[in-house]
């Protein structure tokens, strides 16, 4: 673990670093970059520039899709990307195939169609990663300055690092790296209803939307239960009150209890793959003894 902050009502409460980490280290996210990922779908979607959650694959990258017209993707929703049931299998364990591909969103698109086993949610990086093709498109933006232009600049977060694809295009899937103090902001903001100290930041609805459970997840950080997928943010309960949370490989956690107005964010470490679950338990089990005495 490398840094652990927690707000409660808008005000900064606790704040600890170990390991020689710093509140100005910029540190990785890892994969809670896919919730960051869903707030700016959120902002494009109030524009109008997505259309709507029925637009698939085909209709939101058409010139794409004409290369690639067989795709298993081809009609796979915007809304079934968000809640991961696209019906369609990437192992996480492929990822840097998606770093390493000349044409990003053609690799995805050209993908067998594996079913995943079970069937319902899985983890799919091939399918969140065109979510950047897909803004890009809607909004004339690369990811990166949309970010920046739509979360980061009116939060006050001036410093972050993300990793680009092979066109130079920032990934939707993983790789954005903040401080922890920042990534507290954006948790808090979901908290807030999308506001940062007043101001509207986020569609008012899209917080409790992209929360709200819409099929259950196989993974498990424990001791949550009940654990869901809302629109690439996980769901569940903890110590009875409803909780959500962005999730980094291990532990990078953005961790929402909306019924206690209470955020946590914590910074860890990549471990090695036989150390992953026990980090992340250890890592959330701390969180769940901070919900329990809030509580």
């Amino acid at each position: 673990m490398r840094g652990l902050v927690v707000v409660r009502d808008g005000q900064l409460i606790g704040e600890r670093y170990w390991g020689g980490a710093t509140a100005s280290d910029v540190l990785a996210v890892n994969s809670a970059t896919k919730s960051v990922t869903s707030l700016l779908v959120g902002l494009a979607l109030q524009r109008g520039t997505l259309g709507d959650l029925r637009r698939t694959v085909r209709e939101l990258l058409p010139e794409d899709m004409a290369r690639v017209p067989d795709s298993p993707a081809a009609d796979v929703t915007l809304e079934q990307i968000l809640t991961g049931r696209t019906g369609l299998e990437f192992p996480w364990t492929r990822y840097r195939e998606l770093l390493a591909a000349a044409d990003p969103v053609r690799f995805a698109l050209s993908l067998p169609p594996v079913r995943p086993n079970p069937p319902g949610w899985s983890y799919n990086d091939a399918m969140v990663s065109l979510l950047a093709a897909i803004l890009a498109r809607a909004e004339g933006l690369e990811m990166a300055k949309l970010a920046a232009r739509d979360l980061f600049v009116p939060l006050g977060i001036e410093r972050f690092r993300w990793t680009r694809d092979q066109k130079g295009n920032a990934v939707s899937f993983a790789g954005l790296s903040l401080r922890t103090r920042d990534l507290a902001k954006l948790a808090w903001v979901m908290i807030d209803g999308g506001k940062w100290r007043g101001r509207a930041v986020l569609p008012p609805e899209w917080p409790a939307q992209s929360t709200e459970s819409h099929g259950s997840s196989f993974w498990q950080a424990l001791p949550v239960k009940n654990t869901g997928y809302g629109y690439l943010w996980f769901t569940g309960n903890l110590h009875g009150r409803r909780v959500a949370w962005a999730w980094g490989y291990a532990g990078q956690f953005a961790l929402l209890v909306p019924e206690l107005r209470l955020a946590i964010a914590t910074a860890a470490v990549s471990p090695r793959p036989e150390e992953v679950n026990n980090q992340t338990n250890a890592i959330m089990g701390l969180a769940a003894r901070m919900v329990e005495v809030a509580g």
